[in-house]
């Protein structure tokens, strides 16, 4: 395949033009790099806010899902249908909870409050208060 800057039978015209059009793509190449860059630089390492809540999401179901399928299984084992269902059922939805507990408690220790938030009282705020 031949270059349309060095193809002869176009016009000077044209070839200034492919030239020009040329220039101006790689210099939009190069901003776009240093953009891309500068973003993935400034990107911060915390979670997003998606990601927080699918994290949360899975846990809280696949705690769920392991304890009934553990409870299933017993049931079909020992034969006594429904009721290893139904206890490991509600075990599994309380593993869930801890884990939901224990993954906000994780991300919020991981992430600090950003600058002049009102994080609610505190002892100087009690002490007034008490007066």
């Amino acid at each position: 395949m031949t270059n349309s800057q060095d193809d002869p039978k176009l016009p000077d015209s044209a070839r200034g033009v492919t030239r020009d059009l040329a220039s101006r793509i790689a210099s939009a190449k190069r901003e776009r790099m240093l953009e891309d860059d500068r973003a993935s630089r400034d990107a911060s390492p915390e979670m997003s806010g998606l990601a927080r809540g699918l994290r949360i999401g899975t846990e809280f179901v696949a705690a769920i899902m392991v304890g009934a399928g553990i409870g299933y299984l017993i049931d079909l084992g020992l034969g006594t249908s429904p009721w290893g269902l139904l206890i490991l059922f509600g075990l599994g939805f309380a593993a869930g909870i801890l884990n939901v507990i224990r993954a906000v408690a994780e991300m919020n220790a991981a992430s600090p409050p950003p600058a002049g938030a009102d994080l609610g009282p505190d002892g100087e705020d009690e002490e007034l208060n008490d007066r």
